[in-house]
């Protein structure tokens, strides 16, 4: 056999192996800043229906939130609030973007996980105290996922 008479395969040589074709998706609106280390950003309520949510923002403010101002990223393109009480601040759509530190937020995390437990803890309570000895009640909380089709046991 001679070297011209060796061929390779006709798929080496017409397509792209590891190359995948695009596909486009929305862009998102909601798009920040990565946070500063040891923080986490969150997008919290500033207007409803037109309407100011003062409440929302100052018990936010109150709990540990810091609201995220453009200039802290001058390299960046993020939507600003360009009037009013919140201008300067990164903001889209009635929602402005807050920092909490990282400890704070999983300290307020763990609060409400026991405020949860205490609160199923105390409806087990009332019900296992309705309980009549002959008709035990079963407290069984699981919970399944299925798509489609038969459980299979």
């Amino acid at each position: 056999m001679k070297k011209d008479d060796i061929k390779a395969s006709r798929a080496s040589q017409t397509r792209s192996k590891t190359e995948r074709p695009k596909v486009w998706t929305p862009p998102s609106s909601l798009d920040a800043p990565p946070a500063p280390d040891g923080f986490r950003h969150r997008w919290i309520r500033s207007e409803s229906l037109g309407f100011q949510d003062t409440k929302n923002i100052s018990g936010r403010l109150r709990s540990g939130y810091e609201l995220v101002r453009a200039d802290e990223y001058p390299d960046s393109d993020y939507p600003v609030v360009h009037d009013g009480k919140y201008k300067g601040i990164i903001g889209v759509g009635g929602l402005l973007l807050a920092r909490i530190p990282e400890e704070l937020a999983k300290q307020r995390t763990d609060y409400f996980q026991r405020q949860t437990e205490g609160q199923t803890e105390a409806v087990d309570n009332d019900l296992l105290r309705e309980q009549h000895k002959s008709m035990p009640i079963n407290v069984d909380r699981q919970s399944r996922v299925t798509f489609g089709g038969t459980k299979k046991s």
